[in-house]
């Protein structure tokens, strides 16, 4: 049976008991017990008689696609949200006519139980309304939260050897920039950032090239 083997963050392997060939597809079972067919890409490495593969679901399902159905997900619960809110401000304006004329309780009246029922209620609901409102506006700021991350290329995409490679050439420049004085050093610490950053991404590109790339 293949497994899933977290290699590095957002990076599955598929551990393999048997060897596969590139483009192969194969099914992965999860710790769930759920299976995913997945095409093979490249062998990353060998141990205890295992062959750990990158790989990526058949079915195009990625990180980007997840973000998506989340973002979704909350878009629905924020309209269902907005709805209970509107249907509660309308409770909540049931008797504003009779309210609005600013009648004072006739304590002992008749009219009485049902004045302070209307009060009651019309706070009850306007309380609840403002409740389902910023439930609402919560959903709404996760939704585009997850928008965002739909746009997310990280290791775990073959597209990644493109993307590392052009932010890398970008730090490349930006850190030679610093130390040639094309670009102004905001602090003391700017050209160490800069190299950092630029070391961080190449190791990220050799990476990719070993997850996704040709292999020779």
């Amino acid at each position: 049976m293949n497994t899933y083997y977290k290699f590095a963050p957002n990076v599955f392997l598929a551990k393999c008991e048997e060897e596969h060939e590139k483009g192969e597809i194969i099914p992965v079972t999860t710790k769930y017990g759920k299976e995913n067919e997945s095409v093979v890409f490249n062998l990353v490495f060998e141990r205890d008689g295992f062959y750990y593969y990158s790989i990526v679901r058949a079915d195009g399902f990625n990180v980007q696609e997840w973000a998506k159905q989340r973002a979704e997900r909350r878009r629905e619960w924020a309209a269902s949200a907005e709805r209970k809110s509107t249907e509660f401000y309308n409770k909540s304006n049931k008797d504003a006519d009779f309210l609005s004329l600013g009648e004072p309780i006739k304590v002992g009246h008749h009219s009485e139980k049902r004045h302070r029922k209307m009060i009651d209620d019309a706070w009850n609901n306007m309380g609840k309304s403002v409740e389902f409102s910023d439930k609402a506006a919560e959903h709404e700021r996760v939704a585009k939260y997850w928008e965002k991350r739909a746009k997310t290329i990280n290791l775990s995409m073959p597209e990644s050897i493109d993307f590392y490679e052009h932010e890398l050439e970008v730090a490349k420049e930006y850190h030679e920039g610093l130390k040639s004085g094309k670009y102004p050093r905001e602090h003391s610490y700017s050209l160490t950032y800069a190299k950092k950053e630029a070391n961080e991404l190449q190791k990220k590109y050799e990476l990719a090239k070993k997850l996704w790339g040709e292999q020779v």
